[in-house]
């Protein structure tokens, strides 16, 4: 169902009820479609613990390091990422008298 701008106005209350049916509502401002109004899913539906037992795998060593080669990758080819560097003692200082 398309409907306009005032018509969605004024017939909102109506409009959230057929919405709440199933229904889709598209709302126009001068015959082009601007908006749609759909309903929204159930919420805070619990989902029951374990409903993919045995479709899904984990390896027992899933957070096991990673190899060194695709280690490396992941910090533009160094093989362990670089510690960062300690702050002069003059900048520390500089930095707590602002406070």
């Amino acid at each position: 169902m398309e409907v306009n701008v005032h018509e969605a106005k004024t017939q909102l209350s109506r409009l959230l009820r057929r919405v709440a049916e199933g229904e889709e509502i598209t709302i126009a401002r001068a015959g082009v479609p601007v908006a749609k109004l759909i309903a929204v899913g159930p919420s805070n539906v619990a989902r029951p613990l374990g409903s993919l037992e045995g479709q899904i795998y984990i390896a027992d060593d899933f957070d096991a390091p990673l190899p060194s080669d695709v280690l490396a990758s992941f910090f533009g080819g160094e093989a362990t990422p670089k510690k960062p560097g300690r702050e002069r003692p003059e900048k520390v200082a500089r930095k707590r008298s602002r406070r």
